[in-house]
C-alpha cells in the first residue's frame, strides 16, 4: 500500500484498515510518502510539539519539523504540514509502516507516466505514492515477484496544470529541506520527552 502524507488523514484512511492485518502476521507493506522538501517522517523527530504555529493545540507526540517551520513552495502545497498525525507518527515509529521521500522532479515523471498509462491525471500530492508505486512495481519486474500493489488516489491534478507545464518546460526545481533549517525550527519546540 502506498500514500501520501501531507497530516496523514487521507493515508490513514485508505492504510489503516490494514494494520491489523500486518499485526496480525500478514506480509503488507503499508509506505508513506512524502516530497524531500518537507521531510517530516523521513527525517523529523519524534517529539512534542503543537499542532499549529499559534500554540493553541494541546503538545502532541508526532514527526515534527517544528510548529515554527516555514514550508518552501513546492508544487505539492498539501504536502507541506510541520507535523504529522500522532497515530500515524506511532506507527513509523514503530516500525509498523515506512516512510519514504522523492523529490519534485522524479514524482511529475512518475505522475505523467500514470497518466499515459492510466488516463488520469493526478494531483501532485497523490504523485508521490504513484512515484512509490511504480518503483515497487519495477522492482516486481527485476525479481519476478507477484504483488498486488495499492495506492491512496487523493486527487487530480487539473487544479495544478501550471505545475506540469513547470514540469514539462524544465522549470520545476527539485529542493531538499536543508538540516540548518530543520535544526533551527526544531530550536522552539517544548523540553518535553
Amino acid at each position: 500500500m502506498r500514500g501520501c502524507v501531507g497530516g496523514g488523514s487521507n493515508f490513514a484512511g485508505q492504510c489503516f484498515p490494514f494494520v491489523k492485518d500486518k499485526l496480525d502476521g500478514q506480509d503488507i507493506d503499508i509506505i508513506a510518502t512524502e516530497p524531500t522538501a518537507c521531510p517530516t517522517l523521513t527525517r523529523a523527530p519524534f517529539r512534542y510539539d503543537f499542532g499549529d504555529t499559534a500554540e493553541l493545540t494541546p503538545l502532541l507526540k508526532m514527526y515534527t519539523l517544528g510548529h515554527s517551520f516555514v514550508p518552501p513552495p513546492i508544487h505539492a502545497g498539501g504536502l507541506r504540514y510541520h507535523g504529522d498525525a500522532p497515530l500515524l507518527c506511532l506507527l513509523v515509529n514503530q516500525g509498523v509502516i515506512e516512510a519514504r521521500a522523492f523529490h519534485q522532479n522524479e514524482v511529475f515523471e512518475a505522475a505523467i507516466t500514470f497518466t499515459r498509462t492510466e488516463g488520469s491525471l493526478p494531483a501532485p500530492e497523490t504523485a508521490h505514492c504513484v512515484k512509490g508505486a511504480i518503483d515497487e512495481a519495477l522492482k516486481c519486474k527485476e525479481t519476478g515477484e507477484e504483488k498486488c500493489i495499492v495506492i491512496a488516489y487523493s486527487g487530480h491534478g487539473f487544479f495544478d496544470l501550471a505545475a506540469y507545464d513547470a514540469y514539462l518546460t524544465g522549470d520545476l526545481v527539485d529542493y531538499e529541506y536543508p538540516e540548518a533549517k530543520i535544526q533551527e525550527a526544531l530550536a522552539s519546540l517544548p523540553d518535553i520527552e
